[in-house]
């Protein structure tokens, strides 16, 4: 994990040039060069089920509605046709996007764009495959998705996989509507990725960002093994604040990124252009995707079975962002601690896999100040400081998920009460199974 803590300076991204003297486009971003591992992230009414939420969502889109359920899908498609007919349109801000590659140059015969699919899940309102489809569309170059399915991540279970294939086949549904190729890659980045850019001619790779050590490694991988003449460059569209232009350095607390978050959302806190239907066609299409072979090839437990209440998927996010803030918000601010009282956003799993964009719930939400200050203030908290916090801690900490990445009056007091005596001792099997004295515990393991 990088360890940087030079100043970076997030000056705007040149456009890349109708007709470059060179006879090539280039890619080029206003940030440095990645560092380190980079070097050149009420009573609630009852959510609609898995097949009526994905009925709706595909009728809607067909109507030209736009996704999600009740009035808010048709409410988005408007908004972002007001911010612009497409991202070529749009003025978009090129400090989210930085340069992966060493070179930016555009070959003369490339055949198309991809965006790599990884943490954002999603088809709109999404900063990396706007981008991509920008490079597409100023080039007049077929765009492609892919994502690169591995058969283990961590401790990932089939209730996580499950969770994320079935939002994967709304977005392989939603790109074949805008004539976008879906590419479902069977493996490791670094082993399939590489091959597709080549045999397809592709001449320029985009994809989101992480700040975890695994993700960055994949990132790595790929840039190594890409065709030295293809350009790759990565954007942040899971925060709204790009993490590396939000701050340059590991904060110690949200008390101290708090301030340079809130200066820097007036310039990013920005409604989102449409992803449009693709006017330039590739030679040939994806391969069709075998969506139960891709979920049997996984080596996972799958003992721990997926959960009905959440409906995977853009569509089924939009649905819970929308009943949050009608029936939810209210009760935020002083009862979102409380067990016993629906007040949550509940939108964690979408959030997670980049289903559903946490800047569209903040637009969403901020709608309310007049109403519920209280609770929009606490939300934004929660969601964009407190969350982006995380990314820092992650992104300029390379022991984040270790004891030596505390800082080191938490090393200290651990030490010091090492050898408490403790009232109660638990097995790891007791905790998971809920056998413990705290009935609070007990009650939240499934």
């Amino acid at each position: 994990m990088s360890q940087e803590r030079r100043k970076r300076q997030a000056r705007g991204a040149e456009e890349i040039p109708a007709k470059p003297a060179s006879g090539r486009a280039s890619v080029r971003t206003g940030a440095p060069k990645p560092q380190g591992r980079l070097k050149g992230k009420g009573k609630v009414p009852a959510e609609p089920s898995g097949a009526e939420v994905l009925a709706v969502a595909k009728k809607r889109r067909k109507e030209g509605e736009g996704e999600g359920v009740g009035s808010l899908g048709a409410a988005l498609r408007q908004a972002r046709l007001r911010a612009a007919p497409s991202v070529q349109e749009f003025k978009y801000n090129k400090k989210r996007v930085r340069l992966v590659s060493q070179g930016s140059d555009l070959k003369d015969a490339a055949q198309g764009v991809v965006y790599w699919m990884s943490r954002d899940q999603r088809v709109q309102d999404n900063w990396a495959f706007l981008y991509a489809q920008r490079l597409a569309l100023k080039q007049k170059l077929p765009l492609h998705v892919c994502f690169c399915l591995v058969p283990r991540f961590l401790e990932a279970t089939i209730r996580h996989f499950g969770f994320m294939l079935k939002g994967l086949r709304e977005v392989a549904e939603e790109c074949q509507e805008l004539d976008i190729p879906f590419h479902l890659l069977i493996g490791f980045a670094k082993d399939v990725l590489p091959a597709l850019v080549t045999s397809r001619g592709l001449g320029g790779v985009v994809t989101d960002f992480s700040p975890l050590r695994v993700p960055r490694q994949w990132v790595e991988e790929v840039k190594e093994r890409l065709p030295a003449d293809v350009p790759f460059v990565q954007v942040d569209a899971h925060n709204i604040v790009p993490c590396w232009v939000a701050s340059d350095k590991q904060e110690y607390g949200a008390r101290t990124i708090r301030r340079k978050i809130h200066d820097k959302l007036p310039e990013f806190l920005t409604e989102f252009p449409p992803v449009i239907k693709h006017p330039y066609s590739p030679t040939s299409p994806a391969e069709p995707i075998d969506w139960t072979a891709c979920r049997a090839s996984l080596q996972v437990d799958r003992t721990v079975t997926e959960v009905a209440w959440a409906t995977p998927g853009t569509a089924g996010g939009l649905a819970v962002l929308e009943s949050f803030v009608a029936e939810r918000l209210k009760f935020f601010a002083t009862d979102r601690n409380n067990p016993n009282r629906a007040a949550l956003s509940n939108l964690s799993p979408w959030f997670h896999f980049g289903q559903v964009s946490v800047q569209r719930a903040i637009l969403e939400v901020q709608k309310y100040r007049g109403k519920y200050k209280e609770s929009v203030d606490g939300f934004v908290e929660e969601a964009v400081v407190r969350r982006e916090l995380a990314d820092n801690f992650c992104y300029y900490n390379r022991n984040y998920d270790e004891v030596e990445g505390a800082y080191e009056w938490a090393k200290t007091s651990l030490k010091l009460h090492a050898q408490d005596k403790r009232s109660h001792l638990y097995e790891l099997e007791q905790l998971e199974e809920g056998k413990t004295h705290d009935p609070l515990w007990n009650a939240a393991q499934p």
